[in-house]
């Protein structure tokens, strides 16, 4: 920027790394071309982002904030992170869950500036050429998708592209995880939404997924061109269907810097929440059973660590697992059905067939259901019932995202239990008030986790992310709730408190690496101060 010309001025108020806006100084403008093209009076970051929170307030449709907040990344990224972390708790149900999921469902109907790497299957063979086309060199977080299983709505093509974005601005936004080293990938294959391909204004490949070792092969080539041109990233698999969500985290696992945020992160917030829940009723983790309502990827990954946590409190495996029962559209998992999938035998229980939900809570005694299983309210009234007779408190825990999935709400499970329901949820809930008495629901919304799990992979150069680190995650979570949270009812750290609490999980974890040796860097005396020393805050270079 030491030479100026139009056209050199005019792109640098386009760029959104190097662009300030109104707040260019007096001397900046002259120095860089740019009196003229401004409002004459220069402005402060503090004012803008009061501009913005303005403009926010004028809105009453969470859509056009989003849409709002997605131009201004656009074309200014610090203010943009200076307005997300002004107030993290208030914007995260903007940038993700649950407006995320209907801004992925009209993605091509509200496309804007593009952001981020598409990498459509045609290009076999030229991935890396196409990576080369980011222009930073140095990438330490991809947060990739292919697009089939967005949150609870499904198949959603080079539409679920809002995932990866919206995630990575947690990454930011909650831990300080410089955005400079974060890139968002949608991984074309296809879709198979029929309304999609018939879509003329669908955006990706009119095709079928391709399927088995046609795309196993371009995963392979995905992964290999990310080794490549950056050495140092860590890889977030997000929202692939479980048929591949399962085998891609196998295979590359214990190769690569990698994890998939919907089986570990998912799993990790929810052992979080159970910990909590567990300060409450005074229980050991070893003595609990746990029914899930779905038996998918993320129930599979939440039932193994929480399997694996009893067993680090000294129980068996095999017991351990004997203790997370799975039931799915099919009924409860047995050992005598032909049906289940690799990853779900270790559940499969040796019991008689059981084939209402209802049913399996009679038969097992479960002291908490999970439910993953994206379809609204199948934790009936007999059902949160049924948990209230055989728990004194029952947990509760409906994590299918976004709202409209959920399989209850607070107000449901306090009511149908006598307001002695440990409730959390995946989408956010209003406090309740039960014969006078305010409850505040918790949210097992992931942000607790990967964001966390982002900025200690970063200050230390992890290279791997193993399962027991969701573990340190999950109680590093928990023992931050205070005794005023749980007498509410709440059994995680209140999300205006985000930031704060993630440095903390940071931390935990950070020390996890080095006592590891997975870390790139030397160890500091200092852990808490090597993770506040790395964060990323907003502000205009001088």
């Amino acid at each position: 920027m030491s030479e100026s010309s139009p056209v050199s001025s005019y792109a640098l108020l386009r760029n959104p790394r190097l662009n300030k806006g109104s707040a260019f100084s007096e001397a900046e403008r002259r120095a860089h071309g740019l009196e003229g093209l401004l409002p004459p009076v220069p402005s402060t970051l503090p004012l803008q982002v009061a501009r913005i929170h303005a403009e926010l307030g004028n809105l009453d449709n969470d859509l056009q904030k989003y849409l709002l907040l997605s131009d201004l990344q656009a074309r200014n990224e610090t203010l943009f992170y200076a307005v997300l972390m002004s107030d993290p708790a208030a914007f995260m149900p903007l940038v993700y869950t649950p407006t995320v999921g209907e801004a992925c469902q009209k993605f091509d109907h509200i496309f804007r500036a593009a952001r981020g790497v598409y990498l459509p299957i045609t290009a076999r063979g030229r991935l890396r050429e196409l990576l080369r086309n980011w222009p930073v060199r140095d990438v330490r977080f991809i947060v990739v998708t292919d697009g089939e299983r967005i949150l609870g709505l499904g198949d959603l093509g080079v539409g679920g592209m809002g995932i990866p974005i919206g995630k990575l601005a947690l990454y930011t936004a909650c831990a300080g995880v410089p955005p400079e080293y974060c890139l968002p990938v949608t991984l074309d294959v296809g879709t198979n939404n029929h309304d999609l391909l018939e879509d003329p204004l669908y955006l990706g490949l009119r095709q079928s997924r391709v399927r088995g070792e046609d795309y196993m092969a371009f995963i392979d080539e995905f992964v290999d061109a990310v080794q490549e041109l950056y050495p140092k990233c860590c890889i977030q698999w997000e929202d692939f269907a479980n048929i591949n969500a399962v085998p891609i985290l196998e295979r590359y696992r214990d190769r690569v810097c990698t994890y998939n945020d919907d089986i570990q992160g998912t799993a990790a917030v929810a052992l979080a929440g159970i910990y909590g829940a567990l300060r409450i009723s005074g229980q050991k983790l070893a003595s609990q059973r746990f029914l899930f309502l779905g038996g998918g990827s993320a129930a599979t990954g939440i039932a193994e660590l929480i399997s694996q946590a009893m067993a680090l409190e000294g129980l068996d495996i095999a017991a351990a697992r004997g203790r997370n029962a799975l039931f799915d559209v099919n009924g409860l998992m047995v050992t005598s059905r032909t049906d289940l999938a690799a990853f779900q035998k270790p559940f499969a229980l040796d019991h008689e067939p059981v084939s209402t939900f209802l049913d399996a809570i009679r038969s097992l005694r479960p002291t908490g259901i999970i439910g993953v299983s994206t379809v609204p309210k199948l934790f009936n009234q007999p059902v949160i019932e049924a948990m209230a007779e055989i728990n004194e408190m029952p947990i509760i825990f409906p994590y299918s995202n976004p709202t409209s999935r959920s399989e209850c709400t607070a107000e449901e499970a306090y009511r149908w239990s006598g307001g002695r329901a440990i409730f959390a949820s995946g989408s956010p809930f209003k406090p309740v008030e039960i014969a006078g008495r305010i409850l505040v629901p918790g949210q097992g919304n992931n942000v607790y986790i990967f964001p966390a799990m982002g900025m200690a992979v970063y200050a230390t150069q992890a290279t791997r992310v193993t399962e027991e680190m969701f573990i340190v995650a999950a109680k590093a979570v928990a023992e931050q709730v205070t005794e005023k949270n749980l007498a509410t009812g709440l059994i995680y750290p209140p999300q205006s408190q985000i930031y704060a609490a993630s440095l903390h999980v940071a931390g935990r974890v950070a020390e996890y690496i080095f006592d590891r040796n997975l870390a790139r860097v030397e160890r500091p005396g200092d852990i808490a101060g090597l993770i506040r020393s790395s964060v990323y805050r907003p502000a205009y270079p001088a």
